[in-house]
């Protein structure tokens, strides 16, 4: 065995999360391992974000051959190598690779070892023989997709987020077992390609947003030739021959789907089997490591942060929670996780973007006097002149004016909920939202407006009829 590695900081897991850990404490001074078993950039950047964003942009591109008609332009169906464009997802990918590198981070000042790191005790970790010893502990291990317990699944071949990016031949007929967030993106970009595509959801399809702005996405899918199977139950599986047979079932009745290929987007679980948690004092369930709101575990010298600790499953909320570990670990300050304005996003055309408060929500809080102020797409001039006119803000306010949360449905709604994110968290009042200058013309334009609809009523009111035509008296 070699002499045990002395450090301040040891992470495990090298995706979005853990990178930000090891890179922020080693440019602050302190001695940093980063410990992975696989590919460098983890989950986003090899199975997830990144490439799932490279082969939406090529269904995107498909879409706009199908439907240009609208601009004075021939609609052509267009012709998809499906070879070329797993090319495409995989230049994206080895184009933001170095920033994610071995030897970037080595150049950076961290020592990294790739294998399998395990607790031996309470901050020391173990990678085959190898020994490292630290004051504090980050685990960011993320999570995997979810197998869910479908007979004879185990029996058939079938794609998760990790494998179907490597798709080099045609889909003819794709069912997607799941209707969140990935399911559906994936669903709609191989449509989009070329695939015939079914979604079985055994409840409402993005079930977890606004009704009203999921609805106007599903007519969207549905309009594309997406099959949406709600609150149907997959029974079994069956292979038959080259093709796999879905059998589902809805309100008793039993139907059968065969298909090219499966698809199972059915969740996902905190990867933490080989970490030997309990040499580490660390409590755990099957969500995922048990913290507290600075992300300490129950033993106070190890984090958990990202997908493994059982929170919100976002890239973005693991480099949030990196930030928070840093100030814990490294400046002992008493940093606590704030998930009032996280937002999140599904990329489909239309997107559909969130963040705060639903109205269910504010109920369940007892803020019963909250308020919804809406602005439509169809009302804004870009949109109209892009021919993209299905979608709205929703904005949720309490009695006061402040933002609670928002809801966005339209063309990049991931990039027009930003600063909604900025209102929520600062709790700031729509007022502010609605007396700044937006440029014209812009889909941000919305915003503006949705926000000075709280005025409205009492700004066009006979209350302040009155007020003008008496001011008037003395001009």
């Amino acid at each position: 065995m070699s002499t045990p590695i002395q450090c301040d900081i040891c992470v495990i897991g090298a995706g979005s999360g853990g990178l930000s850990v090891a890179a922020g404490a080693v440019q602050m001074g302190a001695r940093a391992v980063l410990i992975e078993r696989g590919k460098m950039g983890g989950d986003c950047l090899n199975y997830g974000c990144v490439p799932s964003k490279a082969l939406i942009a090529a269904a995107h591109a498909a879409q706009a051959q199908r439907s240009a008609s609208h601009f004075g332009i021939a609609d052509v169906e267009p012709s998809v190598d499906m070879a070329r464009v797993r090319d495409h997802i995989r230049a994206v990918i080895a184009a933001i690779e170095p920033h994610d590198s071995v030897e970037r981070f080595e150049g950076l000042g961290v020592t990294v070892i790739k294998g399998t790191g395990s607790f031996v005790g309470p901050t020391e970790i173990a990678v085959g023989d190898q020994r490292v010893r630290a004051k504090r502990v980050v685990v960011a291990t993320g999570s995997r997709p979810m197998a869910p317990p479908i007979p004879s699944l185990d029996t058939v071949p079938y794609f998760t987020n990790e494998t179907i990016f490597d798709v080099a031949e045609p889909i003819r007929h794709l069912v997607v077992i799941g209707g969140g967030p990935i399911g559906v993106e994936l669903a709609q970009a191989h449509r989009r390609l070329g695939a015939q595509v079914t979604v079985v959801e055994m409840a409402n399809v993005l079930g977890r947003d606004d009704p009203e702005c999921t609805a106007i996405v599903k007519q969207h899918l549905v309009a594309e030739g997406v099959e949406l199977r709600e609150r149907t139950g997959v029974v079994e599986v069956d292979r038959n021959g080259d093709k796999v047979d879905v059998i589902i079932e809805k309100d008793g009745v039993r139907d059968s789907i065969s298909a090219s290929h499966l698809l199972v987007a059915a969740g996902r679980q905190p990867v933490m089997d080989h970490l030997n948690l309990e040499s580490g004092g660390i409590e755990y369930t099957p969500k995922g490591i048990s913290v507290d709101h600075r992300l300490r575990t129950s033993n106070p010298k190890v984090f958990a942060i990202g997908d493994v600790a059982g929170g919100y499953q976002f890239t973005h909320v693991a480099g949030y929670h990196a930030g928070i570990v840093i100030r814990n670990a490294l400046f002992r300050l008493p940093a606590k996780v704030d998930n009032r304005a996280v937002p999140w996003v599904t990329y489909t055309d239309p997107e559909l973007a969130h963040v705060g408060m639903t109205q269910a929500e504010a109920n369940e809080a007892g803020i019963g006097d909250a308020k919804i102020l809406r602005w439509p797409l169809a009302d804004n001039d870009r949109a109209q002149a892009e021919r993209k006119t299905d979608g709205l803000i929703k904005v949720l306010t309490d009695r006061r004016g402040r933002a609670l949360g928002a809801t966005i449905v339209g063309p990049a709604a991931g990039e027009l909920i930003l600063p909604w994110v900025l209102m929520v968290q600062k709790r700031e009042k729509v007022g502010t939202m609605a007396s700044v200058i937006a440029p014209y013309p812009t889909l941000g334009e919305i915003s503006k407006r949705a926000a000075g609809s709280y005025f409205t009523p009492a700004l066009f009111s006979e209350r302040t009829r009155t007020i003008v035509r008496f001011l008037l008296r003395f001009a």
